[in-house]
């Protein structure tokens, strides 16, 4: 790709995130040349939206197209394994919604597939570009907390209403804990390292749920989930997941624990504030559209401007924690992160 040319991407998939990735690409100059999604007529209301000016109902047309650099795959969960596969087989680089897949299994399949393609692949963690998450890097960088020794991370939603797989455990690999959750497992490790162990126990508290357009279905996975963990480092944290909450949590609400200070993050004290034993104090945050944050990192990866990050391997690193959580709420016992 040619640095005086902008990155050309095929968008799978033309669901509620999809607004997010095509504006965020657009904002980062990138070119949204192509949409792929099963119904013809969303994928053209999408495209008409968005001005992009090529549709299809198979995602391999989007694969085989020449003027296609990479893709951003957010379909729906149980399709992933097979797109992101065919897409290394094609030779595109990808962006791949969170969670990557099912299991820890088909996320080393989508590794494996992308290692012997040599194509690159990533996944989309959007809350990292938050600038109060750049904001405390540097704080627990310059030690300003002391020692961690304690997190609390909350994610809580009402639960998504526009589609019955968000609620069948075939679908998605489990529920809330795989579906926002996950938001916060992945932001645990980013700032606080590896999770050695988890003791955890879920629910499934509503028998019904009402979708948008009228319909009742009754899920057969969990919407409820606590959780703690220990950290290699030593940190322990505990972590609500709720599908629940009718007014749940700003993208999530983080709370850290040090031997110097508290931060709390995204709560009623704003998006940053900090307690070192004189009161709170609100701090100046990275500003920006978190969209074009995102996108003008994974753009700028693909030119080679940036380091690599390694998103995909964390993706199979949180996969095999939400595996322990699950077998340590079967078991009612601690149980090891493989």
């Amino acid at each position: 790709m040619s640095d005086q040319k902008p990155v050309r991407v095929g968008m799978l998939g033309s669901g509620s995130i999809s607004d997010y990735h095509i504006k965020g690409l657009q904002a980062a100059g990138a070119q949204v040349i192509a949409l792929f999604t099963r119904s013809e007529a969303k994928a053209r209301q999408q495209a008409d939206k968005h001005g992009i000016p090529n549709v299809t109902t198979r995602y391999q047309e989007v694969l085989a197209r020449e003027d296609v650099d990479a893709v951003i795959i957010a379909t729906p969960d149980s399709t992933h394994e097979e797109i992101a596969v065919a897409t290394a087989r094609a030779g595109k680089a990808m962006l791949v919604q969170k969670p990557m897949a099912r299991t820890a299994q088909e996320c080393r399949n989508i590794i494996k597939a992308a290692l012997q393609a040599n194509v690159r692949l990533y996944t989309s963690y959007m809350h990292r570009y938050f600038g109060e998450i750049e904001r405390t890097q540097q704080l627990l960088a310059e030690q300003t907390l002391g020692q961690i020794t304690l997190v609390r991370q909350r994610n809580a939603t009402p639960g998504a209403n526009w589609a019955a797989w968000f609620y069948r455990k075939d679908q998605v690999g489990g529920g809330a804990v795989m579906q926002i959750g996950i938001h916060g497992l992945d932001l645990l490790r980013y700032l606080f390292g590896e999770i050695l162990a988890v003791k955890a126990t879920i629910a499934t508290t509503l028998k019904e749920r009402k979708l948008i357009d009228g319909s009742i279905i009754e899920p057969d996975n969990e919407d409820l989930a606590l959780a703690t963990y220990r950290f290699a480092s030593g940190v322990m944290a505990t972590h609500e997941i709720s599908y629940t909450e009718i007014a749940g949590t700003d993208r999530f609400r983080m709370e850290i624990y040090g031997t110097r200070g508290t931060a709390w993050l995204r709560t009623e004290k704003g998006a940053l504030a900090i307690n070192a034993g004189q009161g709170w104090s609100a701090l100046d945050v990275p500003t920006g559209d978190v969209g074009w944050r995102h996108h003008r990192h994974w753009v700028a990866m693909l030119r080679g401007e940036e380091p690599t990050d390694n998103s995909a391997q964390d993706s199979l690193a949180t996969a095999l924690v939400t595996e322990a959580i699950y077998r340590s709420a079967e078991k009612d016992a601690w149980e090891k992160v493989a």
